[in-house]
């Protein structure tokens, strides 16, 4: 019998969840929900926007009723966004009926990464050093996680087949 339980993806911003997540998602031929895509489509608004014009608070309570919403759902491959499991009441929903695989990546290709994005509202008002204590900090909640995954020496069909492998052996 497979498995109900959700997928769902954590990691830093950057991490490639929701690239990931797509490539899942046909593999598996199972629905695949981007958090914070489906916060931008019900807040009709960029998450920068979100960030600038309300603040993080106002996004943290809104990410928090969505994912809790959507990860009640079974058989669905979730993003979550890169602060989401942080959240102790999201966490606690992941543990009751989700797979959560953790995306992990060494510092620098995170950090590559980031700088890159102009659309990382948290990223874009932190340097170097804050940036860097900020992913070890999440490191710690996101080593809560059920499994995880070492990103850096694969490429994007190698993680998600390492994601099925998982899914397959539950």
């Amino acid at each position: 019998m497979k498995s109900k339980k959700n997928i769902v993806l954590i990691g830093m911003m950057g991490s490639g969840k929701s690239s990931i997540g797509k490539l899942l998602s046909k593999e598996m031929n199972l629905e695949f929900i981007d958090i914070d895509r489906k916060i931008e489509m019900i807040e009709n608004n960029t998450i920068s926007d979100i960030f600038k014009k309300k603040g993080e608070s106002y996004f943290r309570e809104i990410e928090k009723k969505i994912s809790i919403d959507k990860l009640k759902l079974e058989n669905k491959i979730i993003s979550l966004g890169g602060g989401g499991f942080i959240n102790n009441s999201i966490r606690k929903q992941c543990s009751k009926s989700c797979s959560t695989i953790w995306l992990n990546w060494k510092m620098e290709t995170l950090m590559q990464r980031i700088n890159k994005s102009k659309k990382r509202p948290i990223a874009m008002k932190l340097n170097s050093f804050e940036m860097k204590k900020l992913i070890n900090e999440r490191a710690k909640i996101y080593n809560l996680s059920d499994y995880k995954i070492n990103c850096d020496k694969l490429d994007k069909k190698q993680i998600v087949q390492k994601i099925v492998k998982i899914y397959e052996n539950k």
